[in-house]
């Protein structure tokens, strides 16, 4: 079994910042990609960023330039920097590990989510 514990949301002020944290432990080999991802009440789902075990990242274009994704391999942990936000980065942030396991599966994994707040 595998977990993704995310942690660092909370209730901020626009312009203000957030540092979300998603630890991955259990039944891991390896992992090659990890992602946030976010949902807004009434919306569906949506990518904010993603990091491959290179190193690549990918951004949506809403949070480019302001939100910084980064891991660390020895903590099998994935980190969200995100500054200057605002009240429309409001939502639930969810992370997510495309991962293999020690029985060589390949899964993708999902954390409970924690709740971002931007208040104008």
């Amino acid at each position: 079994q595998v977990q993704l514990v995310e942690s660092g949301g909370g209730l901020v002020q626009a312009g203000g910042t957030l540092r979300l944290s998603c630890a991955a432990s259990g039944n891991i080999f390896t992992i090659y990609a990890m992602g946030w991802y976010r949902q807004a009440p009434g919306k569906q789902r949506e990518l904010v960023a993603t990091i491959t075990n290179a190193g690549s990242t990918n951004y949506a274009d809403s949070v480019k330039g302001r939100f910084t994704i980064s891991r660390d391999d020895a903590k099998n942990t994935a980190y969200l920097q995100m500054n200057s936000l605002k009240p429309e980065d409001t939502a639930v942030y969810y992370c997510n590990a495309d991962l293999r396991t020690r029985a060589l599966r390949r899964v993708d994994y999902w954390g409970h989510g924690t709740q971002v707040t931007v208040s104008s």
